[in-house]
């Protein structure tokens, strides 16, 4: 039995593993940032240790010396950050600790989507038709033998980073070098591989627990499906529209891969579904932020089976699943306090936050403020209370995404089955900002806005001397408080109106920055890592200049 845990995350992970902790009786040692002093896993554990400095959740050495300096004898990573991190469980392991997961050689391999998918092949799982020797020319032949489009995926990471479509007309070199530029600056390696798209899939997952005995129990299914840019918003279990044969067919391969590649404690296996078919996606070896609708189908706690495998007693899960669980997550759109928080008291209804009123929604994490999440004892049950729960529920202070859930229970479409992963995208998406045009788009105040791209912006041309919105026009700024994740261009870089410059990423979610003159670039302000203020300098481009010497400038008006 473990007797002292450091909790290596923040947020609603952080409070439900202290929580449960508490309840088995294990002393808590939480970490926490600058921002986070008084957040509420701090308030919660027995002991807090303060890392300073930008981005401490994802300091291996500075956790695992903490953890050593408090007399834990186990780090559960929670997910996100260090979670999926083999270089940090092996640190963790060489400190003599227990790392609350899988071991690092696991990590280390289904980490790899590429080695994952070879370890789905040999356990006999299917997998989408794919290519791991992704070239130029390889990736035309397959795409004229198995059908367009393909998608390249980042082989070390996933949430859509790293991803790019190409179909038979696009210039496959330009494709593949985005692809790998983006998984480079987002996971450190820019290896990729390549893989049918299929048109219109399924997210489903399925969940499995091993402990250190041999016994690997499948604890039921999850649909993921409803996802906005590869981010989940509403998740059920079990999946609708999923047979007694399929549904039994992913267990079996779910707990196959599992012993193939010798997994320890509470880990997904995800899938894409079309039809009666399915394929492996990729493992996920940690706990999931949707594990929720699982516990309470099949009447367990994922988190407590965690710190008891790590301790090393054998699982106690029985499959037995009852009704149906609906999660909705609500994330901020924005920063700002948390003014109002409340849900109604209903039957079935559970609640997973960090946050409490008045806690500021910092812009450096996760976006994640709670998880709402309802049972009943049909999926027309947990429907309804989903519906209710979410019309009562009051927060103020910061935009969320609870006008986007609300859209997605209310639509005939989810209530009557299972949706496409894009459905989201090219349904609700619309309906909620409809007759928008062209651009990028942000939630402000609990709507969606288009912000028009500046290919769009009408333009004028000027010799006179520059004034404000020419300044603008020359100056690429933040449009939001985030962390810079790519730099494109350099000074003296030939650049044109429309192209990418830089990229910042803010509540999750990346925003590209683009030149909005023909020019040459400047200066460059911007860093990768770097977390920068709303309105924040980061490229100036300079206006070529035009053929008789003057300097033109494109001014949006």
């Amino acid at each position: 039995m473990l007797s002292k845990v450091l909790v290596a995350n923040r947020g609603e992970i952080a409070v439900r593993v202290i929580r449960t902790c508490t309840e088995l009786g294990i002393a808590s040692v939480a970490v926490y940032s600058d921002v986070d002093e008084n957040a509420l896993h701090v308030k919660l554990a027995d002991e807090a240790v303060r890392l300073a400095g930008g981005s401490p959740y994802l300091d291996g050495d500075r956790i695992v010396a903490a953890a050593v300096e408090h007399g834990a004898d186990a780090i559960h990573p929670g997910y996100g950050f260090l979670a999926e991190n083999a270089d940090f469980a092996e640190l963790v392991e060489r400190a003599g600790l227990t790392f609350i997961g899988p071991a690092s050689t696991v990590l280390r391999t289904v980490g790899d989507k590429v080695s994952a998918r070879a370890l789905a092949r040999d356990a006999g799982v299917p997998v989408v038709p794919g290519i791991d020797d992704v070239f130029t020319d390889r990736l035309r032949e397959f795409g004229d033998e198995h059908g367009w489009p393909l998608v390249i995926k980042a082989a070390a990471g996933g949430g859509g980073r790293g991803m790019r479509v190409l179909t038979a007309n696009d210039d496959a070199a330009d494709v593949l070098a985005a692809a790998r530029a983006e998984a480079k600056s987002t996971f450190g390696v820019d290896s990729v591989y390549a893989e049918r798209y299929l048109q219109r899939p399924r997210h489903v997952e399925v969940q499995v627990v091993a402990d250190a005995h041999g016994q690997i129990v499948w604890c039921g299914d999850r649909d993921c499906s409803v996802q906005r840019r590869h981010q989940k918003l509403v998740e059920e279990a079990p999946a609708p529209g999923v047979d007694d044969l399929l549904r039994k067919e992913m267990a079996d391969a779910a707990v196959r891969l599992a012993r193939r590649v010798g997994y320890r404690g509470v880990g997904t296996v995800e899938f894409l579904v079309e039809g009666d078919t399915f394929a492996f996606l990729e493992m996920n070896p940690r706990i999931q932020v949707e594990h929720p609708v699982t516990e309470l189908i099949a009447g367990i706690d994922l988190v407590r089976e965690q710190l008891l495998i790590a301790g090393g007693s054998p699982t106690s899960v029985e499959t037995a699943l009852r009704g149906h669980a609906i999660e909705c997550r609500i994330n901020a759109e924005d920063t700002g306090r948390l003014r109002a928080f409340s849900v109604p008291w209903l039957p079935g209804v559970r609640v997973d936050t960090g946050y409490r009123v008045g806690d500021e929604i910092p812009p450096h994490y996760d976006s994640l403020v709670a998880k709402l999440v309802v049972w009943g004892p049909t999926r027309e049950a947990a429907l309804h209370r989903m519906r209710a729960a979410l019309a009562e529920a009051q927060v103020s202070g910061v935009p969320t995404t609870i006008p986007a859930a609300a859209a997605v229970l209310s639509h005939p479409d989810f209530a009557s089955g299972p949706v496409s992963t894009r459905w989201f995208e090219q349904v609700i998406e619309p309906s909620l900002h409809p007759g928008g045009a062209e651009g990028s788009g942000a939630w402000i105040a609990g709507r969606f806005h288009r912000i028009p791209s500046s290919a769009a912006r009408r333009v004028v041309k000027t010799g006179a001397a520059e004034r404000p919105a020419e300044r603008a026009s020359r100056e690429v700024t933040s449009p939001m408080q985030g962390t810079v994740t790519a730099v494109t261009v350099a000074e003296g870089d030939v650049v044109s109106a429309g192209q990418v410059v830089a990229t910042v990423e803010a509540m999750k979610m990346q925003h590209q920055l683009t030149a909005a003159i023909d020019g040459v670039v400047e200066s460059v302000r911007a860093q990768p890592g770097r977390t920068v203020a709303a309105g924040e300098l980061l490229v100036v481009v300079a206006p070529s200049p035009a053929p008789d010497g003057k300097d033109t400038t494109d001014v949006a008006l």
